[in-house]
């Protein structure tokens, strides 16, 4: 399995923010960090793991990734209709577009009940380091 380009950035980001905070707070080993990614996002979780195995930096040698999925939720700003995003329900081709560049979902996805492209992201959008877990230097 290779990183797609995306996911390791993505990793790397995750990676040196972990690390920043680990330093920042005197913590000498980290044991956990979760992620959080939205499902807009479209990333691929098992090239993401793949790709924070590969980045993991001493200090977080046992440390355990884990990723967890937040689902997208869109609200129309005409009929104020909510819904769920449907990665399943997109081709190839947009699904790739969505992956790469989420705000172009407004040219790809139409609000169910008056098929506006109108509408607001409510949750499942970005990627979030939500915590890490470690434990503090002696000092």
């Amino acid at each position: 399995m290779t990183a797609d380009m995306h996911e390791l950035a993505l990793a790397e980001g995750v990676i040196q923010t972990a690390a920043k905070i680990a330093e920042e707070q005197s913590i000498s080993e980290i044991t956990e960090v979760i992620i959080q990614v939205g499902e807009l996002q479209q990333v691929d979780h098992e090239v993401l793991r793949f790709a924070l195995e590969r980045l993991r930096t001493p200090t977080m040698r046992n440390a355990r990734f884990t990723i967890e999925s937040i689902p997208g939720r869109l609200k129309c700003r005409i009929c104020g209709e909510e819904w769920n995003f449907n990665p399943e329900s997109l081709s190839e081709e947009t699904s790739e577009a969505i992956h790469f560049v989420p705000e172009v979902a407004h040219a790809y996805i139409s609000c169910p009940g008056c098929g506006s492209p109108d509408f607001h992201v409510l949750e499942g959008r970005g990627v979030l380091l939500a915590s890490i877990r470690g434990v503090k230097r002696d000092e």
